[in-house]
């Protein structure tokens, strides 16, 4: 039975009406501490190059990602998620480029850590920018099908989490897609008494079609060529799978899963926070900052409040943080 009256005696335009009744009853709020900052990171010094499908993203050299990073922390964002652009002579087919002690991630999470503490690091696990195919995982030499292994890989994304850990980051993102990856990731860091670095599991993570201005970022989307990874990214026509998906990471020991991309899998977010109530994320990737930015540009959208309003639709839909390329400009709009 309702227990609400109905109108004339329910006026939902009374609470509408001014501003401090608004804010009074607003079931959502959205802050800097909500926000994850992806950067890309390359090698040299005074190297700052354009991402073109990302207007004002930018591959940077460590000594700008300082500055970078310095800006993020004066806004009161809380981590920052790094993603390399590893130099093509490196990338093979075993991806032993991605557990180099002395190579371009575990050199840049040591110097943030140096610079900035306080401020949350998060490594991305995962092959792709490594291999010279451009897939997450390792393929036999000789399969002409191009299949990703599985369990061959979960070894080597075991040695590049713990690389990065020993290093100093904070969290390890594995973003593979793999069978079991965060159980042999959990094994690994806890063998090497490494029980605090925290997993944040790319959990929900789907076969989409919004992930093309990353790659172009990454420079894995010329390795990849025509081919895709269907074989271990989630169908986007799923939902139920996903629910599983979560439940055998945080069975594995998963601190935190999220969901990738993000608004049009909200509904994802929302089931993952209901069923499990666990720290949950979403990616608002870079095909959506793309579509946002062109659409800016053009002078069809008001870029603040579509972003600002894109954001709060995340943390309406139950996401506890959103990895997002607007993190500088929204934490810096939140405080105007």
């Amino acid at each position: 039975m309702s227990v609400f009256a109905t109108f004339p005696n329910t006026r939902m335009r009374r609470m509408r009406r001014d501003d401090f009744s608004r804010r009074l009853m607003r079931e959502s709020a959205l802050s800097a501490d909500d926000f994850i900052y992806p950067v890309f990171v390359l090698e040299g010094s005074q190297r700052s190059v354009a991402v073109a499908s990302m207007p004002g993203v930018e591959r940077q050299s460590l000594d700008l990602l300082l500055k970078t990073a310095e800006r993020a922390v004066a806004l009161g964002i809380p981590a920052l998620a790094l993603f390399p652009v590893i130099d093509a002579p490196l990338k093979s087919l075993g991806a032993e480029e991605s557990y180099n002690a002395n190579g371009l991630v575990p050199r840049v999470v040591r110097a943030l850590k140096q610079h900035f503490p306080e401020l949350g690091v998060i490594t991305d696990v995962a092959l792709d920018p490594y291999t010279s195919h451009g897939q997450d995982g390792l393929i036999h030499p000789d399969d002409p099908r191009g299949y990703v292994l599985n369990d061959e890989t979960l070894e080597v994304l075991a040695r590049q989490a713990l690389c990065h850990a020993e290093a100093g980051a904070d969290v390890v993102a594995p973003s593979d897609m793999m069978d079991g990856r965060v159980g042999r990731i959990r094994a690994e860091l806890d063998g090497a008494g490494l029980i605090h670095t925290r997993i944040l599991a790319y959990s929900a993570k789907y076969a989409s079609a919004f992930y093309g201005p990353f790659r172009d970022a990454v420079g894995s989307a010329g390795n990849l060529g025509k081919g895709n990874k269907y074989t271990y990214q989630m169908d986007p026509a799923n939902s139920n799978e996903a629910l599983r998906e979560v439940a055998l990471d945080l069975q594995e020991g998963a601190d935190m899963v999220m969901v990738k991309p993000g608004m049009p899998y909200l509904d994802i977010v929302r089931r993952i926070k209901d069923e499990f109530r666990v720290p949950t994320y979403a990616y608002q990737v870079s095909g959506e900052y793309a579509m946002l930015k062109a659409a800016a540009v053009n002078g069809w959208l008001d870029e603040r409040a579509c972003v600002l309003e894109s954001l709060l639709g995340f943390k309406r839909a139950g996401a506890d943080g959103i990895l997002t390329y607007f993190a500088l400009e929204a934490a810096a709009w939140l405080k105007d």
